[in-house]
């Protein structure tokens, strides 16, 4: 593929850079380039995703809406099983966190998902909790777990079906500038294109500055998470998803096991995150105070980056001082349940493909998660 020329190449192979090469590749000969040695292996294959309404800016909020129909009725051979199944997701408030899970409540009630629940409801929901524990909840009956892995096997089947090109164990060491051409090194390689996708998460503000082009500020933020077996008697995949009311932890079913987090945040270097010994042990502690749990062996521990631009919202679009540079980036622990509305909304910035109905019919407005946002805060 050395010297192989693309209308478009997209920078990093996790679920954003995989959806958007996928819809890309309808309208354009697209390369897809990956630093591993396969797709959405950073934090794309370490998400607990859940498809959560109420979750998140209402700038995610609004995407997720656009992405529900996607999720509901992808495109035929897209995937051989449904990429949702019910879970539930519950806030579970102490007695001192009464008035924020109230005031909570009282934003997102509007939405139409949420109902707030008493002490005794949320207890029957969530058996294993503690006795006396909760004081009340807020529980959402339609989140839907998400296949991860069969959304990005299908849009990776999508993207080559397409005729889109994906190129592995390749990092991406200069971007140059030449006319209306963009220049691609990867290694021993070179590509050219006339657009260039930077959907390289934790490591975006790295490709823009390679490319000459000012970050936004993006902070990989660490979160890290353990698995366990339930407790005798107890079918997890009957139970919700549990979260604090000031997300503190949270505990969801896992394939016949239970996933525990103490939702964490910390800043971190782009890397291969690896968990910390002692958000582990945060996350027992929290668990087991909250639930009548015996974690006597973990089966599991792993770590993800979040990946966040300064004001927590999604970033798509072209950056206004770089001809033909297009971020795409910024979407935290959101990017799974997005990943279709922004992938639509990158084809129709990108090639004039008709806008996404569903993205339209939010109300959203495409400057809301332009990067242009950024300079003109900075120009202020």
């Amino acid at each position: 593929m050395k010297g192989s020329v693309f209308d478009i190449v997209v920078i990093g192979g996790g679920m954003a850079g995989v959806s958007a090469a996928a819809e890309l590749a309808g309208h354009a000969r697209v390369l897809l380039i990956e630093t591993e040695s396969q797709p959405g292996y950073h934090a794309t294959g370490r998400s607990a995703a859940i498809l959560a309404q109420t979750y998140g800016s209402g700038p995610v909020r609004d995407l997720t809406a656009a992405s529900a129909r996607f999720f509901d009725t992808p495109p035929d051979g897209f995937v051989d099983v449904p990429l949702l199944s019910p879970r539930g997701l519950m806030l579970i408030a102490r007695d001192d966190q009464l008035d924020g899970l109230r005031a909570m409540h009282a934003e997102l009630s509007v939405s139409g998902y949420l109902s707030l629940i008493d002490a005794a409801e949320v207890e029957d929901r969530a058996p294993i909790l503690r006795k006396g524990y909760a004081a009340g909840g807020i529980f959402n009956p339609h989140a839907q777990d998400i296949d991860v892995h069969g959304l990005l096997q299908g849009y990776l089947r999508l993207f080559r079906a397409r005729g889109g090109e994906v190129t592995t164990k390749a990092e991406v060491t200069g971007l140059t500038r030449d006319g209306n051409t963009w220049t691609i090194t990867t290694g021993t390689d070179t590509y050219q294109a006339g657009t260039i996708v930077n959907a390289a998460g934790a490591w975006a503000d790295q490709v823009a500055d390679r490319a000459g082009v000012q970050p936004i500020g993006l902070a990989p933020l660490r979160r890290s998470a353990l698995t366990f077996s339930p407790p005798d008697g107890i079918d997890s995949d009957a139970l919700p998803m549990m979260v604090d009311a000031e997300e503190q932890f949270y505990l969801k079913p896992e394939t016949g096991k239970l996933l525990a987090s103490p939702a964490n945040e910390d800043p971190s270097a782009p890397c291969d995150s690896q968990p910390d010994e002692m958000d582990i042990a945060i996350a027992i502690d929290r668990v087991l105070t909250a639930f009548d749990l015996d974690v006597r062996r973990i089966e599991a521990k792993w770590a993800g980056l979040r990946t966040f631009a300064p004001d927590r919202a999604p970033v798509c679009g072209y950056d206004p001082q770089a001809e033909g540079f297009f971020w795409l980036a910024g979407q935290g622990g959101y990017g799974i349940q997005t990943a279709p509305a922004l992938a639509r909304l990158t084809a129709h910035l990108i090639t004039g493909a008709a806008p996404d109905p569903d993205f339209l019919a939010t109300g959203l407005a495409i400057d809301t998660l332009s990067p242009a946002r950024f300079h003109r805060a900075a120009a202020k």
